[in-house]
């Protein structure tokens, strides 16, 4: 097999149009931390370093899920499980997103270096998570929420503790934003779960519960955003933005009903895309448009 084959092979293995979840809320840390356009050098360290890490994160998680998703009729025809592609392949890809993020940080400052094993020690640990307790949603939350908190530091290096509560803020809301999310997804192996020693909170409170866990983290989201927005201080266009996003996070609970799940997939990819999408582009209008509100 071509290795041009493979590369998109492998892409698909580690779901890297996934990228699009955390990367713009970095991103969107990186326009808030500089209050204007960030330093090219710094911009193009935390791509690297953010889509290093997942990569390494994600053909991890594939290599430990493999007995787990050769057992779900959902996920069987996975590449892995399937053989399509070989374990080996996915230890490289560990390595060398690793080696990509150490690199990224030790590029960018002392603090971003000497924090890396322990952001990548969360990464890999997610994978884990729901084979102990049925919040491994919040434990990937908190993988994505890195996101803000690593871009801060690569502005701000030693003075990352400056204003330290943005990125914080900015961490929760990606961490319940992406545990509704999460729980949604979840949803679809409830079934399968219940005859496994797997959790989540879908096996634990059934759907309907579940979904209105989901609704209210969800709700929470809206409120740590618009925290940030009154606490930056950004401007109306961030103000604006916060209530699109508001909107387009009822519409992905509409999406899915305890008795239909059948847009799990609208629910879970389009409109947490356009979540973060349509975040980060009002985000950085504000500042460079307006300067925040300043």
């Amino acid at each position: 097999m071509s290795m041009i084959y493979r590369i998109p092979v492998l892409l698909r293995t580690i779901k890297f149009s996934h990228s699009i979840f955390a990367l713009p809320f970095g991103l969107m840390t990186l326009f808030i931390a500089e209050r204007g356009l960030p330093d090219s050098r710094v911009l193009v360290l935390v791509v690297l370093a953010m889509v290093g890490a997942r990569t390494a994160a994600m053909a991890f998680n594939r290599i430990v899920d493999r007995d787990i998703d050769a057992a779900n009729p959902r996920t069987v025809g996975r590449e892995l499980p399937s053989g399509l592609v070989g374990r080996t392949e996915l230890i490289f890809l560990v390595v060398v997103g690793s080696a990509a993020f150490f690199l990224a940080a030790g590029l960018l400052n002392l603090v971003a270096l000497v924090l890396s094993p322990l952001v990548l020690a969360v990464l890999l640990g997610y994978s884990f998570a729901k084979r102990y307790t049925w919040a491994c949603h919040f434990f990937l939350g908190a993988a994505l929420g890195l996101s803000p908190p690593g871009a801060w530091v690569a502005v701000k290096g030693e003075a990352f503790l400056e204003s330290w509560w943005l990125p914080v803020l900015l961490s929760g809301a990606v961490l319940l934003w992406t545990a509704g999310f999460d729980i949604i997804y979840a949803c679809q192996d409830r079934d399968h779960d219940l005859g496994t020693a797997l959790h989540s909170i879908p096996k634990r409170l059934g759907i309907a519960r579940a979904l209105w866990v989901s609704r209210c983290l969800h709700a929470g989201t809206v409120a740590l955003l618009m925290a940030v927005v009154v606490m930056a201080p950004l401007g109306a266009f961030a103000f604006a933005g916060v209530m699109v996003v508001a909107g387009i996070l009822v519409w992905e609970h509409r999406l899915v009903a305890p008795d239909d799940l059948s847009r799990v997939d609208a629910a879970f990819f389009t409109a947490n895309g356009l979540v973060s999408l349509v975040l980060l582009a009002f985000t950085v209008a504000d500042v460079l448009l307006l300067g925040g509100s300043s």
